[in-house]
């Protein structure tokens, strides 16, 4: 997971742990990523030609950060022939959430007073299944999008970045209801992993051709070259 500044890289058997290395928020990853895969892999006492499976986390988040995951995944995948099992942010925090309500809606921070939000029904095996598209908005929006989809006092609230629904009217008449708003902490490239092996498992693979980013909002650049730029410098 390379979304955001709290990336990490994990080594898993299956759904175990073997090796995990956290990034450094001072550092790029355009020189951290690789070393840290070497890192990770030595202290697993394995190579990358016993890297069975690849998982990676392809936003929402930085858009440097997510392109650099996808391109190095890309690179491994086509060098040693695996398969690649893409993962969404949102859907690996959300797996992060305790208890077991019967719907999650997971929150991550996209600046610009904006959040990154999707909601996730729990089914009877456990499995999360994406209610709708994972989407971009204000906190107060993403709050009445979920009030429209699940009922009242039904679903659990994880983020990493709690502080931004804390405060807005509309979280507290879902906390008045008993809705919980969780906080994560650390990196998520063992939760990815997890997943990755899931998808395996039921042959929701893809390649480095298919491999595509989850970015949800457009990049400057995009908007800039859509609104030409006489437009663009009389936006916000």
């Amino acid at each position: 997971d390379t979304c955001d500044a709290q990336g990490s890289v994990c080594v898993l058997r299956k759904q175990d742990v073997l090796a995990e290395v956290f990034h450094s928020a001072a550092e790029d990853y355009s020189s951290w990523l690789l070393p840290a895969i070497e890192e990770c892999l030595k202290k697993a006492a394995l190579n990358f030609a016993q890297v069975e499976l690849y998982a990676v986390a392809t936003g929402p988040g930085s858009f440097t950060g997510v392109r650099m995951g996808l391109t190095t995944v890309k690179a491994l995948a086509e060098v040693f022939g695996r398969g690649i099992a893409a993962v969404s942010r949102l859907e690996a925090v959300a797996h992060l959430a305790q208890g077991s309500a019967e719907w999650i809606a997971a929150v991550i921070d996209a600046q610009r007073g904006q959040v990154f939000g999707g909601l996730f029904h729990r089914e009877a095996a456990g499995a999360l299944v994406a209610a709708g598209a994972e989407r971009i908005c204000a906190p107060t929006e993403f709050v009445a999008e979920v009030a429209s989809l699940a009922p009242l006092g039904g679903v659990t609230w994880v983020s990493p970045d709690a502080g931004m629904l804390r405060g807005e009217l509309s979280w507290v008449a879902r906390e008045s209801a008993g809705e919980t708003l969780q906080e994560t902490t650390g990196g998520l490239a063992a939760v990815v992993g997890r997943i990755g092996h899931e998808k395996a498992l039921e042959g929701k693979l893809t390649d480095a051709y298919a491999l595509e980013a989850q970015y949800v909002r457009r990049s400057g650049a995009e908007l800039f070259w859509k609104s030409g730029p006489r437009s663009a410098s009389h936006g916000r």
